[in-house]
């Protein structure tokens, strides 16, 4: 990933109503969520919604389709892990490290 693309990115989960859309998406995985199931598991208003998926789309954190008249929306786990794999390229200098069970890491 490129700079600005990391940067967009983090900038549209450094919203406290986008990150837990995003994080929604991540649980629902590959079969997404329609933007109805989204407002009644976050309590978000529709118009709301609407607007916190267009920045995480957007940023290309999120993907939308259409299943006849239904718009799905799906975390984009590829680019995803593109910015986890970014965020941690140069972890503890090129060593491995371990990361116990509470997520602190280990071994840095």
């Amino acid at each position: 990933m490129e700079d600005t693309e990391v940067v967009k990115a983090l900038a549209a989960l450094a919203q406290p109503h986008r990150l837990r859309v995003f994080r929604a998406l991540v649980v629902a995985g590959p079969d997404g969520l329609t933007p109805g199931v989204i407002v009644e598991q976050l309590e978000l208003p529709g118009n709301t919604l609407s607007f916190h998926l267009k920045e995480l789309t957007h940023a290309g954190l999120v993907t939308q389709t259409r299943d006849g008249r239904h718009l799905i929306y799906r975390a984009a786990f590829e680019r995803m892990n593109a910015l986890l794999g970014y965020l941690t390229a140069n972890c503890c200098q090129g060593a491995p490290c371990a990361v116990d069970v509470s997520g602190a890491s280990r071994g840095c």
